[in-house]
């Protein structure tokens, strides 16, 4: 029989284990979620303020003032709607395409099928900065320069995405295509009652990875548009920060980023449950 402190030692030694864990989590929460919470003191507070040394880490009474300048200084619901169009435009592109793509590839059977999806594949070694160049010249020679086609189009179509349902889809059971052919489905009726309900999860997953990469977007809407009414939040925000000697407004650059973060946070917290979901069923 063993002796008593045996018996605690497996006990104290999960203790110690969860006790170690949570403060790990604790410790990257805080070096994570530190640099939000000192852009949001320094939107809260003055110029004199932002300037003092040492800085003060506690927010201020100017937000009202920091937020309502820089809201109608930059246009602000004008820049967050651009942004909003070329997020949500570019995810919902993304997927369709992706889907429509993906299952092509694993349920119909013609020449050169594995040929066209390494071709898709192989694009992942050509983002958009490597390609900028020719795309807007073709945008150029379309006329869709400050247009919203211009802006989402040429940011539609993603590799990553085709090879993720494409993954997805490999799983699905040969019973259940078989079963739905002899139910008389064919293939648009198999994609719509089947396939799509049970991609719901990694629609979900790859809906908030594509919105925040439209929402980011900062170098292509640079060079595609000219009008102010066409900018979207990122450009807005960085043409707030003055190239010359002439210090930046850091308190208002910063009021504006928090106001640019709020919309892709809360898509985030929206659909958490969805998105964690879809990344295990992407991992089994």
């Amino acid at each position: 029989m063993a002796p008593a402190s045996e018996k605690l030692k497996g006990p104290q030694r999960r203790d110690w284990n969860k006790l170690v864990v949570h403060l790990l989590l604790l410790l990257s929460v805080g070096l994570i979620g530190f640099p939000l919470y000192y852009g949001f003191v320094i939107s809260t507070q003055s110029m004199e303020e932002v300037t003092r040394n040492p800085q003060v880490l506690l927010p201020s009474s100017h937000l009202w003032e920091n937020y309502t300048r820089i809201w109608n200084r930059l246009q602000m619901g004008r820049l967050l709607f651009n942004s909003a169009v070329v997020a949500l435009v570019v995810s919902f592109g993304k997927i369709l395409i992706s889907i429509l793509s993906a299952y092509a590839i694993v349920y119909f059977n013609f020449r050169g099928k594995q040929i066209a999806f390494w071709m898709i594949f192989i694009t992942l070694m050509l983002p958009v900065p490597v390609r900028i160049i020719s795309t807007y010249q073709v945008v150029t020679e379309l006329g869709w320069v400050d247009t919203y086609a211009g802006l989402t189009i040429p940011l539609i179509a993603s590799a990553t995405a085709t090879f993720l349902f494409r993954q997805f889809y490999l799983t699905i059971p040969d019973e259940l295509v078989d079963a739905a052919k002899i139910d008389g489905s064919g293939p648009l009726r198999f994609l719509w009652s089947i396939l799509l309900p049970n991609s719901g999860a990694n629609i979900a997953a790859l809906f908030v990875v594509m919105f925040i990469y439209g929402w980011n977007q900062y170098l292509w809407p640079l060079m595609v548009t000219n009008s102010e009414k066409m900018r979207v939040v990122v450009t807005g925000i960085a043409s707030t920060i003055p190239t010359g000697t002439q210090p930046p407004e850091w308190n208002l650059v910063m009021a504006g980023a928090m106001m640019a973060l709020l919309p892709p946070v809360a898509v985030v917290m929206g659909m958490q449950r969805w998105f964690v979901h879809g990344l295990i069923e992407s991992e089994k």
